[in-house]
């Protein structure tokens, strides 16, 4: 990975994490079935990352390429725009659910979801100018955001059990349940991704893809190390082992997200998403 690159994909993972976050929040309050203090904890969360993520975004200076990856940097203001929507949205989302106004906070929680798919959506076309197409890169940050959003909300749930041990093991089950079929998918984009084709990008790491030693640690700890995690704290909340199922979370929560940053660096080294 070159380290040029990392800027950006420390923002594409802000992105992830906010906009992800945002949307398994807001399927669990839907839902109904969580702690309304979870709720509000959540709520909070995702605000104080939408405004670290939108302050990233107007810092990083986007330019034409990143050690020879190619960028499509006429979108980046569009963006901003985007995140900022964002922002707003879940500053309007916290204040609702703190003062206990659901179907308000519902309906901005909607629209701020609507506005973080609107914000992946313009990132993706900015960044996969040299890859097979926009679809597999808009593919790529959708189901990485929902594996972060899954993964931290699942890991922050799970201490509301040790605090109340007799709350409904539904919504964590769901969460962990829902996790595990995103990272399945993720596995096939990997799968798709390294078999289509895409330009070469002269940047400073030669190394071949399926040589680079990173794409491994990717695959093996940012990907299947986790999820076998997750299986195991999915099994864990069905036995109502919360203690255990939120200690594994913790530790899938660290892989996942170091995962999704060699992931984003691997894809301005090589043009593959991952």
């Amino acid at each position: 990975m070159s380290p040029e690159s990392l800027p950006y994909a420390l923002l594409i993972v802000l992105v992830e994490f906010t906009v992800g976050g945002l949307w398994v929040l807001a399927l669990c309050d839907a839902r109904g079935n969580a702690a309304s203090s979870f709720i509000k904890f959540g709520a909070v969360l995702t605000l104080t990352m939408a405004a670290l993520t939108f302050i990233v975004a107007t810092q990083v200076n986007i330019g034409d390429e990143v050690d020879g990856y190619p960028l499509d940097s006429d979108r980046i203001h569009e963006v901003q725009i985007a995140l900022a929507a964002v922002f707003a949205l879940s500053g309007l989302y916290a204040a609702a659910t703190i003062s206990e106004h659901r179907i308000p906070g519902l309906v901005f929680a909607a629209l701020g979801s609507v506005a973080g798919l609107a914000a992946i959506g313009l990132l993706a076309t900015v960044i996969s100018v040299p890859t097979w197409g926009f679809a597999l890169v808009f593919a790529s940050l959708v189901i990485g955001a929902l594996a972060v959003g899954a993964v931290s909300m699942g890991m922050i749930l799970g201490h509301w059990y040790l605090v109340t041990p007799r709350l409904p093991e539904a919504p964590l089950r769901e969460m962990t349940g829902l996790l595990l079929v995103v990272m399945v998918l993720q596995a096939v984009l990997i799968a798709a991704s390294l078999a289509l084709p895409r330009d070469t990008i002269e940047s400073s790491v030669t190394t071949p893809i399926l040589e680079n030693p990173f794409l491994w640690m990717r695959i093996g700890f940012g990907l299947a190390f986790p999820a076998l995690l997750v299986w195991m704290a999915y099994d864990s909340s069905g036995a109502r082992a919360m203690q255990s199922a939120t200690g594994l979370l913790y530790i899938a929560m660290a892989l996942v997200l170091c995962g999704e940053v060699v992931a984003k660096g691997l894809m301005f080294a090589s043009a593959v998403p991952n």
